[in-house]
């Protein structure tokens, strides 16, 4: 199982830090629900839709991240980042990144 992990490091295990692994994501919008969410800026409120495609997008990303970490050989990612989502005319725009690692072995004692 691979591992998604915010801190830069893992405090109960050493490990041995790949490379960058990152994944882009761009969700579409529904045009209808588009329209309606532009009207609602207009006016103020929240943004239901949005909200949900953003979330979704996220979500996405990080599974997207976790099975390109697994894919790469690693056991996880550490240091993982998530851009300021944008949401542009029908679509929002997530970025997810991190590096690569692998859960160091243990030595063997030498006799």
């Amino acid at each position: 199982m691979t591992q998604l992990i915010a801190l830069d490091t893992l405090p109960d295990r050493p490990i041995e830090v790949g490379g960058i692994v990152s994944v882009v994501v761009v969700s579409a919008a529904n045009v209808v629900k588009d329209v309606r969410e532009n009207i609602r800026n207009m006016l103020g409120g929240r943004m239901p839709h949005y909200e949900a495609l953003i979330q979704q997008a996220m979500d996405t990303a990080l599974l997207e991240l976790e099975a390109r970490a697994a894919a790469q050989g690693y056991d996880g990612v550490v240091g993982v980042k998530l851009t300021h989502p944008v949401v542009v005319d029908g679509a929002v725009e997530i970025i997810a990144y991190g590096n690569g690692f692998r859960f160091a072995q243990a030595e063997l004692p030498s006799t």
